[in-house]
């Protein structure tokens, strides 16, 4: 109970922001510009108000409990339930193609990286913190990698904080930069975010913001399976960077237990949910009346987008301008250069990709 009432704050903020945006959304839409769907999303909007109430309101610590718990497992549970959306067969097609693209951008950023340590004079720990911050999964990677090489606090904050402003850029501006470039290709697309994006939550952002913009869920469901498979490089990376960094330190000692993201699990059961009831109940009749199959499928897809917009409000709030402003330069350019590295790279192979037709 005691955790339950330190949770609730929280939680009920996010929520809170989460609804105040889904209503502003719809008056802009219905009321100022006549459409039925917004020009503003309600995800973005839900960012930004959760930024505004965090840098000018000061919520206090009350909150804080409750806002890592949205940003961290209301979150995944969305991510979860964000599997009923998906068959096998998606999960077969775009993470067998998403693989040769995941690596081509993990190496760009790597040779990058070896090039700012010897030319950009920042340390050897911050490059590697934003290497496999931006080539993986952000502050999970970051999180993970910091004991491998005995990271400074100071330099997990900066990390951190380089990721942050970068990731959040790209979640507000790629979903219309991609649909640009690749002419509402929803495939590409989802590619690209899934990429190009460094936070799986930012990534879910992106996807939720292209939906609501356009009118289209493709896009999420391919941003999300590729975002799951970047996330299972860790298992690889992880070791590899602890060979590398700490072969004379006993990196053999070093653990990879508790690495492997287990939301990817929960993504992938309710993949197998939805494959099994559409191919028993839907296409054979069986056990129940196709019609109430149709109906929870849409419940629980509903109920995925709301949990993920709460997480999005909480992440609007877990974001601290002033962190960002305090920032030195050489950082910042390594991780703004990282970052452009891995969206040109993704557009270049995506591109390649197309031609040679091995995106369908």
């Amino acid at each position: 109970m005691f955790r339950l009432n330190s949770l609730l704050p929280g939680i009920l903020l996010s929520t809170v922001i989460y609804l105040l945006a889904d209503i502003i959304s719809g008056f802009i839409g219905k009321q100022i510009f006549f459409y039925d769907r917004s020009p503003i999303s309600t995800v973005l909007l839900a960012i930004l108000i959760g930024i505004t109430v965090n840098n000018f309101i000061k919520i206090g610590e009350t909150f804080s409990k409750g806002i890592n718990f949205s940003l961290k497992f209301i979150l995944r549970l969305g991510i979860i339930l964000l599997g009923i959306r998906i068959s096998i067969s998606d999960v077969l097609i775009y993470g067998s193609v998403s693989i040769p693209l995941i690596v081509i951008c993990i190496i760009s950023v790597l040779l990058f990286v070896r090039f700012s340590i010897k030319h950009l004079n920042i340390t050897s720990e911050m490059s590697y913190l934003i290497a496999i911050g931006t080539s993986i999964c952000g502050v999970s990677a970051i999180v993970a990698m910091a004991p491998v090489i005995n990271a400074k606090r100071g330099e997990i904050a900066y990390a951190i904080a380089n990721i942050t402003i970068f990731g959040m850029l790209g979640m507000l501006i790629y979903p219309y930069l991609a649909n640009f470039i690749f002419d509402g290709g929803e495939n590409s697309i989802g590619l690209f975010l899934g990429t190009a994006i460094h936070d799986t939550a930012q990534v879910i952002a992106s996807g939720l913001i292209y939906e609501q913009q356009f009118a289209n869920t493709k896009v999420i469901e391919v941003s999300t399976i590729t975002k799951l498979v970047r996330n299972t490089f860790l298992l690889l990376m992880i070791p590899l960077f602890a060979y590398f960094y700490n072969k004379e330190k006993n990196s053999k000692d070093y653990s990879t237990k508790g690495i492997f993201p287990l939301f990817v699990v929960g993504f992938l059961l309710m993949v197998i949910l939805r494959t099994t009831g559409d191919e028993l109940i839907t296409n054979r009749g069986l056990f129940i009346d196709p019609s109430l199959w149709d109906q929870a499928v849409s419940q629980l897809k509903e109920l995925s987008v709301v949990f993920l917009s709460i997480a999005m409000a909480a992440l609007g709030l877990s974001i601290n301008i002033k962190e960002l402003k305090d920032m030195g330069y050489k950082p910042f350019v390594v991780g703004f250069s990282a970052a452009a590295i891995v969206g040109v790279v993704s557009i270049i192979t995506i591109t390649i990709f197309n031609k040679i037709n091995l995106i369908l």
